[in-house]
């Protein structure tokens, strides 16, 4: 595929494109949730273990994760509110445990499409926003302002905070005796009325997360996974998008959000990529 329409409203060529990552690797130790299992990898066969006649070897690992650890995408039935899933569904009625029949991870398409960086650290003048700082509708609208981008219904918006940055220390990434910054309830409101198909951001949790509260209430998963039907995108690595955004003068991106379809689960591991065609408004002074 060379071209898509969609973003901007306009052809985009993509070839030759420059890509990013948007998913921290996934290793031993990184920062998650405590309410999640952590990722382990260990190598089940080694090199050597087994030797065919000709010689050759292989190697293969076991892979033991939770759902919701390093970068991932929540499903629809990650959060219920009084027993009850998005859509009303009593979450009792389609739970096991063997997963979900209904609003399991697998449900969520692909997406590829146009989405929208806003860049409230940038807007604030600081590489990376206060542990425990409440994101407002002030803040989204100032962010949207300085970047000249409006946000489409079905499109993707991501939340830029600098949190990644705290990626090497696993004490203050969580957040749980310091807090972390994320869209506070009214926010995630105005986040939801945009009528976007996807939301995500830098933090373990896509909420403002108090000093010493750690994840005792969670409202704007709430209000986007059980009211609006809105997917969450959690602990992406955002750092390197907005330096590039602030080069192209541009936030807005083709982005391609391709989760595992592990049926019945609450989440799945993901690898974000941001393209970035080259439309001429990088900044090259």
């Amino acid at each position: 595929m060379n071209s898509v329409h969609g973003y901007r409203g306009e052809p985009v060529r993509l070839a030759g494109a420059p890509v990013l990552d948007l998913a921290h690797p996934m290793r031993r130790g990184m920062p998650q949730s405590p309410n999640h299992p952590p990722f382990r990898m260990l190598l089940e066969r080694r090199h050597g273990d087994h030797v065919r006649a000709d010689g050759g070897s292989a190697a293969n690992e076991l892979i033991v994760t939770g759902g919701h650890v390093g970068t991932h995408v929540d499903a629809l039935a990650h959060v219920s509110q009084a027993g009850l899933l998005h859509g009303g569904i009593p979450a009792g009625t389609v739970q096991s445990h063997e997963g979900f029949t209904r609003h399991g991870i697998e449900e969520f398409p692909p997406y590829v499409g146009r989405a929208v960086l806003l860049d409230v650290a940038a807007v604030h003048g600081v590489p990376v926003l206060p542990a425990g700082y409440e994101i407002t509708v002030a803040d989204l609208e100032k962010a949207r302002d300085a970047a000249g981008v409006e946000i489409g219904a079905g499109e993707a918006l991501l939340i830029g905070t600098g949190w990644s940055r705290h990626w090497a220390d696993p004490v203050v990434f969580t957040g749980q005796e310091h807090g972390a910054p994320g869209p506070g309830p009214a926010a995630g409101a105005w986040i939801a009325e945009r009528g976007v198909r996807v939301t995500g951001g830098e933090t373990i949790a896509f909420e403002h997360i108090a000093p010493g509260r750690g994840h005792a209430e969670l409202p704007v998963h709430r209000r986007l996974l059980v009211e609006a039907g809105v997917h969450i995108v959690e602990t992406m690595r955002l750092t390197g998008l907005a330096e590039a955004a602030a080069r192209r003068r541009r936030a807005d991106f083709l982005l391609v959000l391709a989760p595992l379809p592990v049926v019945g689960a609450t989440g799945s591991p993901v690898r974000p990529l941001a393209l970035l065609p080259d439309d001429g408004t990088e900044d090259r002074a």
